[in-house]
């Protein structure tokens, strides 16, 4: 009787271990987020790393603030860093400007100049190191609902990679859409009117 009890308890207790388990898959899955895309620490740099070589032409690495929506498009990669926003940032861009094969183009939403120190907290701040940082590159603002649009369409088509950050001031994101770096529109152009 003792050994039956023993038994069925230690029955209960490893359905209940199952149970949570089958509960905690099921709430990744309802996030949308897989457990490998929750980065932390070197988790999303090293993800980043493995992107890098095969991200070309058409790819897009988008540094995000943390409310930036969860996309459901194919080619739409999240990644949560849980880092500092400009620290990301600052790796991405070192990352990227090390790879021989990429050009970034830059863009900012429009919307960010706009945004008052006393409706968001930090927006001045902002600002600045975006500026500090981007300094020296050429950044265009778009606004931001044309970004979210060029990112559903080309996420239909290439990968994108978004890495989402723990910065909580709207429109702060930053968008890379990525070029060849060893062939640019010049080059391009004059082989374009070779062709005629």
């Amino acid at each position: 009787m003792r050994v039956t009890i023993a038994v069925l308890g230690l029955a209960v207790l490893i359905a209940g271990f199952v149970a949570c388990e089958r509960e905690d898959e099921a709430g990744e899955k309802e996030e949308g987020v897989s457990a490998a895309q929750k980065g932390t620490g070197p988790a999303w740099e090293e993800a980043l790393a493995a992107y890098i070589p095969a991200l070309g032409h058409r790819n897009w690495i988008v540094v995000a603030d943390s409310a930036f929506p969860l996309q459901i498009s194919p080619g739409i990669e999240t990644i949560v860093s849980n880092e500092d926003h400009f620290a990301v940032l600052g790796k991405v861009l070192k990352a990227v400007d090390g790879a021989k094969h990429l050009r970034p183009k830059l863009y900012l939403d429009q919307e960010l100049n706009f945004v008052a120190e006393e409706l968001a907290p930090g927006a001045d701040s902002a600002r600045r190191r975006l500026d500090e940082m981007l300094k020296g590159r050429e950044v265009r603002p778009v606004l931001h609902e044309e970004l979210i649009a060029r990112l559903d369409q080309a996420g239909k088509t290439f990968k994108i990679v978004m890495i989402k950050t723990t910065l909580a001031v709207p429109y702060t994101s930053v968008f890379l859409e990525l070029d060849c770096g060893y062939w640019g529109p010049d080059a391009e152009a004059k082989m374009r009117e070779k062709m005629k």
